[in-house]
């Protein structure tokens, strides 16, 4: 499929007098503020191809615009002669691939993570011959048509999952979408991580069915939990607990409120032949801590993975007083020498702010220890240089006294 606007005709988006530097830096991302935002600039399609320039009308490179948002244009190249097209998109699905080829031996993993692998609002997460894409700028959703061509080129999927739900979507103007497949998905699919099987449901699942990002977080754990009891909090479909007991945990039990999400982990314990030793509890994550509480029981190993507590950053104070209350019941119930993983995925939280609230919450429990590893996502979900806030995931393990 062509480029859509002939490249000797893109419109032209031009900053205001020397604005453009963080841009010819590095940086991805044009600010609503930085530019010119003319009545013609405003009357732009939003997502459509432009051609961004200095005030001295020097070209800088092509990038999908929105006048909508504060992040107005995205850098997909520096080559203002180049055809935004099929053929584009595949070669950048390639040079994903090969990379994700360098690092995992099957093909389970997060294909696409955004600006990181050149490709702005978008994420595809990779099962096998099944993918899912979610579409979060309004530039991509434009190029929607050429991306699912250019995913049939380059992997020739048995199904793509369209999962155009997210909130992400609603900052650049785009209404949430129903489920869409093309091709043939029956069911959950089976997935393969750390050497261990599980079962993911694409269609109805959590974002795009499973989280990729907390693989090493989950072998990191899983070393530790050899002969242990194994408490697995916002387990979702089981990746932690599940994992542990493969590695030889005597005993595991996995919370969450999903029920269709524990009946997923009970499936991944039964493929792996470790069902006997895993159990789970439906509920809240933070209601059953207390119970768990109440009733004496203890733990060698606890694992904390709440999904994000601050969503936006209006909710930032009451987040982080969630996170210390989370550290708190959660030290309370892993036995001395044991170990504690705490987790957080609100990318509006910084680390330092996370493990202030984690040490707060320790400090509360009485309990001490020595943090092990402070680690964000897998590989997979690599991050560009010049948008160190994407790295959202925080994780620390820690060993307690």
């Amino acid at each position: 499929m062509p480029d859509s606007v002939p490249t000797t005709t893109r419109p032209s988006i031009t900053f205001q007098r020397e604005r453009h530097s963080r841009l010819m830096a590095g940086h991805p991302w044009a600010y609503s503020n930085e530019i010119l935002m003319t009545a013609e600039a405003k009357a732009l399609e939003p997502g459509g191809l432009v051609t961004l320039r200095t005030a001295a009308g020097e070209p800088i490179g092509t990038a999908m615009f929105n006048p909508r948002p504060l992040i107005s244009a995205r850098m997909l190249t520096r080559d203002t002669g180049e055809a935004i097209d099929r053929r584009f998109l595949a070669a950048r699905l390639e040079r994903a691939l090969a990379l994700r080829g360098r690092l995992f031996d099957a093909p389970f993993y997060r294909l696409i993570h955004a600006e990181a692998d050149g490709l702005p609002g978008l994420v595809i997460d990779r099962f096998g011959d099944a993918v899912v894409v979610q579409i979060n700028s309004a530039g991509m959703e434009l190029l929607r048509e050429p991306l699912l061509g250019a995913l049939d080129d380059v992997l020739a999927p048995r199904a793509i999952v369209l999962r155009s739900d997210a909130s992400a979507r609603a900052s650049e103007g785009l209404p949430a979408e129903p489920l869409a497949v093309r091709g043939e998905l029956e069911g959950p699919v089976e997935l393969l991580e750390n050497a261990c099987r599980f079962r993911a449901n694409l269609l109805t699942g959590q974002k795009t069915g499973w989280f990729y990002d907390q693989r090493d977080n989950r072998a990191a754990v899983a070393q530790l939990a050899a002969g242990q009891r194994v408490l697995d909090l916002f387990a979702y479909a089981g990746g932690f607990g599940v994992l542990a007991a493969v590695r030889g945990a005597a005993d595991v039990v996995m919370v969450d409120r999903s029920k269709p999400a524990l009946a997923l982990a009970v499936e991944s314990a039964a493929l792996n032949g470790v069902d006997a030793r895993c159990r789970t509890i439906e509920g809240d994550g933070i209601a059953t801590l207390e119970r768990l509480a109440t009733a004496g029981e203890r733990f060698d190993v606890v694992v904390a993975d709440p999904p994000a507590f601050v969503k936006s950053r209006k909710d930032l104070a009451v987040g982080l007083a969630a996170y210390r209350k989370l550290a708190k019941l959660a030290a309370g119930l892993v036995r001395p020498g044991g170990f504690l993983l705490v987790a957080s995925c609100s990318h509006n939280v910084a680390p330092e702010a996370f493990a202030e609230q984690i040490c707060g919450g320790l400090s509360r429990a009485r309990r001490s220890g020595r943090i092990l590893r402070a680690a964000g996502a897998a590989s997979d979900h690599s991050v560009h240089p010049f948008l160190p806030e994407s790295a959202y995931l925080k994780a620390l393990l820690l060993q307690l006294d």
